[in-house]
């Protein structure tokens, strides 16, 4: 809670800062662009309309917080966290990179496989009305448009103790929103490559969810422990192989660092949580033609429905085809 006081206590209206001669002319233009993304967002997006990010704060550090995965040795189901008004989640944050990492060694020792993620943003859930950062502003224009779709999704629609059903909504929303953009500022060009960039995303991630289903049936079996941490092993070791093969095609160069880390379940959990369902969410904006506003009401009644409707709507896509 410290954390956040020190946040909204250090916001300044950006319309404020804007006024100011002085302000260097990079910083004016990228948050007149924020503004600009702002206002889209209400205007076509549905999204909320209130003051979150129509302030800013300047942090010291390169991160709002980091974020705490960790999943047990045999298993691909992150350990939850709980919190008032929210339920619990997949992961816990900290507003210092040091305790982040405390918390990580110590579950380290007893046993989960853990990542430490910085984070640029998060969402109080309109609580308060959240302020631009400056690690969102480091981001670059696309992806901090995306990043303030996605936080004010979780403003409108927000599931307490339903992590998949709330980050896929957000991430669906944060992608479409960002394409709705780009087609309102007539940017050809900034689709073609965004189209290419999704392409090769949700590529990566469908060789990251295969490893996680396999990785499902070898922690299932009925092998010894050393049987499943051996194969468990090799299993990460065909990955990185994978990865690096990937990662030679054009544009694709990037991903190469992915190779590099010592993946493990918390890595696989967390893409899961956020990538897995968010085809089922654009093939129900496309039901509706991309009226945004019958798209959140849809969505908001899926999540009445309860745990198991919502976790068959995040698995239908992967049954079934979908756009």
């Amino acid at each position: 809670m410290r954390g956040q006081l020190e946040l909204l206590a250090n916001r300044t209206d950006i319309e404020r800062l804007l006024a100011d001669p002085s302000l260097p002319a990079e910083r004016r233009e990228t948050l007149e662009f924020a503004l600009d993304v702002r206002e889209f967002a209400s205007r076509s997006l549905a999204l909320p309309d209130n003051d979150s990010y129509r302030s800013y704060v300047q942090l010291d550090r390169e991160a709002v917080l980091w974020n705490v995965v960790a999943v047990p040795e045999f298993s691909l189901t992150p350990k939850p966290w709980c919190y008032p008004f929210v339920g619990c989640l997949a992961y816990r944050g900290w507003f210092r990179r040091d305790a982040a990492e405390r918390t990580a060694d110590r579950l380290t020792e007893d046993g989960y496989d853990v990542r430490v993620a910085p984070v640029a943003a998060y969402s109080t859930l309109g609580a308060f009305d959240d302020p631009l950062t400056s690690p969102m502003l480091a981001w670059g224009p696309e992806r901090l448009a995306g990043l303030i779709f996605h936080e004010l999704a979780h403003q409108r629609l927000f599931i307490a103790g339903d992590t998949a059903f709330s980050e896929a909504y957000a991430t669906a929303v944060e992608r479409a929103g960002l394409e709705s953009w780009l087609a309102s500022r007539g940017d050809a060009a900034a689709r073609k490559r965004l189209a290419e960039q999704r392409r090769l995303a949700a590529a990566f991630t469908e060789l990251l969810l295969r490893a996680r289903d396999d990785l499902g049936e070898i922690y299932a079996s009925r092998r010894s422990d050393a049987a499943r941490r051996q194969a468990k092993t090799e299993r990460f070791a065909l990955l990185r192989a994978a990865i690096l093969d990937f990662a030679e095609q054009p544009g694709a160069s990037n991903y190469a660092g992915w190779a590099h880390i010592e993946l493990n379940n918390a890595d696989l959990a967390l893409r899961a949580t956020y990538e897995e369902g968010t085809r089922a969410f654009g093939a129900l904006l496309a039901e509706y033609d991309g009226d945004f506003a019958l798209f959140h009401a849809a969505a908001e009644a899926l999540a009445d429905q309860g745990p198991e409707a919502r976790d068959a709507f995040l698995n239908s896509c992967r049954t079934t085809a979908c756009p």
